[in-house]
């Protein structure tokens, strides 16, 4: 099984699929409490003996209503993680248009290093983020800045415009 044309919008079992056909096995987690999903996405290579080398992950938490994905944490690591990224974002975000109200996300380009604040925003740019506002030190900020663990760039996009694009690269790669 492979993604759909692009003018079909993949579902998560497909992108599933696409990263089996790579070798890898994707496995996501949502547990729902209080009224709020917590969201872990992983990717990894299977080894032998029933170990596997970890390719990288997406966390983050929805609220349910339409702008209520909130995207924490997209970490990959490894020589052999190329297109981990784009599987990952692309799997919450079919998670979240598949079972909760949400259609738009929000990432914080978090602005702990410049060098890896820049790629982070290109990086989100280049898959239909927008920035919203920059979260300083403002006292208006405290409150964010609390929730999402530092300063930096906050950015969102919609979850079907974010899986078309993370599908047109996973593709190109």
């Amino acid at each position: 099984m492979s993604l759909p044309p692009p003018e079909i919008q993949p579902s998560l079992e497909a992108i599933e699929a696409e990263g089996s056909q790579k070798g890898w096995k994707l496995r996501l987690a949502a547990p729902r409490r209080l009224g709020l999903w917590s969201l872990r996405v992983v990717v990894a290579r299977p080894l032998e003996g029933g170990r596997a080398e970890w390719l990288g992950e997406l966390k983050g938490w929805a609220l349910p209503h339409r702008e209520g994905l909130r995207l924490d944490t997209l970490r990959v690591q490894g020589p052999q993680s190329a297109g981990a990224g784009y599987l990952l974002l692309a799997a919450g975000c079919a998670w979240a248009l598949e079972r909760t109200p949400c259609r738009r996300a929000r990432f914080l380009a978090i602005h702990d290093n410049e060098r890896q604040h820049r790629r982070l925003v290109r990086y989100f740019q280049g898959l239909g983020f927008e920035p919203l506002r920059e979260l300083g030190a403002a006292p208006i900020d405290w409150g964010p800045r609390l929730l999402w663990g530092g300063g930096g760039l906050l950015m969102e996009g919609e979850c079907a415009q974010a899986i078309q694009r993370c599908a047109r690269r996973w593709r190109a790669g």
